[in-house]
């Protein structure tokens, strides 16, 4: 799929957004990336998990697992195209876990997917997650990279688009410095 029609996608689907955000990550940054407004079109999600699922058709993946919010339908998805188990990993107490009746087999090959990747921290709590099971970790794959080059999982990365969006630590945001009112994304006025 190419970069022009993927950004077309994104802009039609109001994706991509621009203010001042407090991103999952903890940073702060100019652009936000609404992945979850992709999951309200099906053929949306199916098309862009066909494109992740031919990355990684040549490997045998036995599960597709996302953490949560972000990777639960994206899993789904990808899981449904290879013809794979789909489950996905949320936070307890802090700590990311297997809940509702979830198991990963000794041995199973996982592949790891997620929305949007900006440090990857969420999905290295995953694959520190899936190794405790014994099992492989085949892959990670986003729909969006934002890392700008800088998530290395250690195995196979793919996504659909890298988006260079510029992200600061918080007691060095230029936005905040401006005095911009900053967001948390899904919730009211954050400050």
């Amino acid at each position: 799929m190419d970069r022009e029609k993927v950004l077309e996608i994104l802009s039609d689907l109001k994706v991509l957004n621009k203010g001042h955000f407090l991103l999952t990550s903890g940073r702060h940054s100019d652009t936000y990336l609404q992945c979850a407004k992709i999951f309200q079109y099906p053929n949306y999600s199916e098309l862009f998990s066909k494109e992740i699922a031919r990355k990684f058709i040549k490997e045998k993946i036995d599960v597709v697992i996302g953490p949560a919010i972000g990777g639960i339908i994206f899993a789904y998805e990808v899981a449904r195209q290879l013809g794979a188990k789909a489950i996905f990993a949320e936070r307890e107490d802090g700590v990311m876990k297997l809940r509702r009746g979830f198991e990963i087999n000794e041995g199973d090959n996982v592949l790891a997917v997620e929305d949007v990747v900006t440090t990857g921290g969420s999905v290295k709590e995953v694959i520190e997650l899936v190794k405790s099971y014994n099992a492989n970790i085949v892959g990670v794959a986003s729909i969006v990279d934002r890392s700008n080059g800088n998530a290395n999982f250690g195995v196979k990365f793919e996504s659909i688009i890298s988006i260079d969006a510029v992200s600061y630590e918080s007691e060095k945001c230029p936005l905040c410095e401006k005095g911009l009112p900053i967001y948390k994304p899904g919730s009211r006025k954050f400050k």
